[in-house]
Order: structure tokens, then sequence, then C-alpha cells
């Protein structure tokens, strides 16, 4: 197995459009247990279960234990290292266009 940079382990976890659902749902309605995420997620109990564990493991979520049920909420922090990265690639693509725009508008002179 190939080892992930906790970049790259973000990315993963960012990459299906049911974990992005979750953590949605928990930035937007806070806590939330298994049984409630499971309600909207549109897949089973144990594949939402899954899909937290990779979301935990990303750093995306963190669990507390409440009697027997785990609740679940969503740690906003830990897409620091997304926002680093859309940045650099911002800039990148700010001076790219900038620099088109510029050589429109030559061409309309």
């Amino acid at each position: 197995m190939i080892d992930l940079t906790p970049r790259d382990t973000l990315f993963h976890a960012l990459a299906d459009p049911t974990r992005r659902g979750l953590l949605e749902q928990l930035m937007r309605d806070g806590e939330a247990n298994v049984v409630r995420l499971t309600q909207t997620a549109g897949v089973s109990q144990p594949a939402v279960s899954k899909h937290l564990a990779i979301l935990r493991n990303a750093g995306l979520i963190a669990g507390r234990a409440e009697g027997r049920e785990v609740r679940y909420r969503a740690e906003p922090k830990a897409l620091a290292p997304l926002f680093d990265w859309m940045t650099f690639y911002r800039a990148f693509w700010d001076d790219r266009l900038a620099a088109l725009e510029d050589t429109l508008n030559r061409m309309d002179q």
C-alpha cells in the first residue's frame, strides 16, 4: 500500500461525494450520530461508518462517546492544507489570466 501524505489523505477523503456530503452535514448541523447521518446519506449504516472512519483518519471529523453511541462533529481546521494548495494555484492562475487579459487588450487596440 502507498504511504499517503496528510494532504493526500485529506484529498482522498474529500474525493468521495458521500464523504463530502457527510462532512457538509456535520459542518451545517453540528454534532450527529451514525443513525442520523445514515438517514440522509443514501447508503447503508455500515457504509456510513466506513466513510466516517476515513473522514476521521483525515482529521476532518472527531467523535466523542455519549453512552453507547458516538457523536461526530466537523473539524474545519483540518481543511487548512486544502486552502494552502488552492491559494498556491489561485496565484498561478491569476497571473496567467492577467497575462491573457493583457494580450487580448493589446490585440483589440
